[in-house]
């Protein structure tokens, strides 16, 4: 029981410390002025992100490099079936913004890279580069598109709530995030690895499902109040946004400073064909103007549980 407990808390201060380092650093960027534009594109996209990137790196650094590909392809594919699914059940969800067709053409491109880098396993420092460079590429370009738009606005707000504007609280939120996310991490993957260890199953599969599933959780949260506030079409573009973060940010990172990073071979006989079906339905969604509603909603959410049961018994 010690052990699930650990496991628990150490999702908690990861959701947590992304939560308070990414106020903090708003705050930060605010006080200095920072155009909104920049701070959402850049600390808000990169900060939440961070219980994903940190246990991650923290896998991978302590030999356990398959949870790490097992989160990342974990977290994509339960952003699409689940974040994108459970929302549905509430409120019909349409891609109505163009802008998200080259986003997400974009994360095709980048998700057949990554797939092609793990079958060719391991992931090296290069391979890591060759993804933080895709990353460099789509950020410039969001940037360029945006102030074509002229769109500087503080979405952001909306998505974080309240930042702080106090100095004091502000340091104190930023140095609460940096401590929490490695100890949580650190508790997150040993208790994993235990865990797997326990169940006699693969570390890569708990990557898959439990690791990935709690780290999806803020995704699922924000994707319900959208949905809740007739709002779920935004959930396709955060979505679209938090999949190629995941690969280009979180996996080229990774990679390039642990060196080499390894894909399970149930990762790449099964899971990252799954990651790109839900790719591909999210490629469809735009192109074709689909419209989500609660029927879909339940073949999505019960795909994911199906997806689970399938891990589960391989």
């Amino acid at each position: 029981m010690l052990t699930y407990l650990l496991f628990v808390i150490g999702l908690i201060l990861l959701l947590l410390g992304g939560d308070w380092l990414v106020k903090g650093s708003v705050g930060l960027a605010e006080k200095f002025n920072i155009s909104p534009l920049i701070i959402g594109l850049t600390i808000v996209a990169l900060g939440t992100s961070a219980p994903e990137l940190v246990i991650s790196l923290q896998a991978a650094l302590s030999g356990s490099s398959s949870l790490a590909v097992g989160n990342v392809v974990g977290s994509n594919i339960a952003n699409v079936l689940l974040v994108l699914g459970v929302p549905a059940l509430i409120s019909s969800i349409k891609s109505e913004d163009d802008a998200v067709q080259g986003t997400v053409f974009f994360l095709f491109g980048v998700t057949a890279i990554f797939m092609l880098q793990m079958w060719q396993s391991p992931i090296s420092r290069f391979d890591g580069l060759i993804l933080l460079v895709f990353l460099a590429v789509f950020l410039t370009q969001q940037f360029i598109n945006a102030k074509r738009g002229q769109e500087p606005t503080d979405d952001y707000h909306d998505e974080l709530g309240a930042i702080p504007a106090s100095p004091k609280l502000i340091t104190g939120l930023i140095i609460a995030g940096l401590i929490a996310l490695p100890i949580g991490a650190t508790l997150t993957v040993d208790a994993a690895v235990e865990i797997a260890r326990r169940w006699h199953v693969s570390e890569d599969i708990i990557g898959l499902t439990i690791v990935a599933i709690g780290t999806s959780l803020p995704e699922l949260a924000t994707g319900i109040m959208a949905a809740r506030q007739n709002h779920a079409s935004v959930a396709i573009g955060n979505i679209v946004g938090s999949n190629l973060f995941n690969i280009a940010a979180i996996m080229g990172v990774t990679a390039t400073v642990a060196g080499t990073v390894e894909a399970g071979s149930h990762i790449i006989g099964f899971d990252m064909w799954v990651m790109l079906l839900a790719t591909l339905i999210l490629l469809a969604l735009p192109f074709l103007k689909l419209t989500i509603g609660r029927t879909g909603g339940m073949l999505l959410t019960g795909g994911y549980i199906a997806y689970l049961v399938a891990t589960s018994v391989t």
